[in-house]
């Protein structure tokens, strides 16, 4: 990686193995790092998607974004991708819960949108932020 994300997402997940999973094999992302404690868990991973990235690790560690994150819902996350229906197709085909199929935008992008195994919202569209 030449550059470090200036903005990168962080999820905590109950199941963050299964996660790391799902992200990689259904949406497309690559492990850049995994770091696990004594017992299995993921305390923190990077997961790469083009020049961005998401940070992820598993609930209950105790650490302190843990613990501020204890109580909060599902997030958001856009991510671009250059052929929205391919990719689509890739997670379908995981068996991923598409909320909403490949869809032309009245601001010309194409995206769609789906939850991953623990309900936050992954957007994949050909929109690119900071280029209008």
């Amino acid at each position: 990686m030449a550059q470090s994300p200036s903005i990168s997402p962080t999820l905590v997940y109950a199941d963050a193995k299964a996660a790391i999973k799902q992200l990689t094999e259904a949406f497309g992302f690559t492990e850049h790092a995994v770091y696990e404690d004594e017992d299995g868990r993921v305390v923190h991973a990077e997961l790469m998607y083009g020049n961005g990235m998401v940070m992820l690790g598993s609930k209950g560690t105790g650490g302190e974004f843990d613990k501020l994150m204890t109580d909060t819902g599902p997030a958001g996350v856009f991510v671009h991708v250059d052929d929205v229906d391919a990719h689509h197709g890739k997670a379908v085909e995981h068996g991923v819960d598409v909320v909403m199929p490949p869809t032309d935008q009245d601001y010309g992008a194409r995206d769609y949108m789906a939850r991953d195994i623990e309900g936050n919202v992954w957007s994949f569209g050909t929109y690119a932020p900071g280029t209008a």
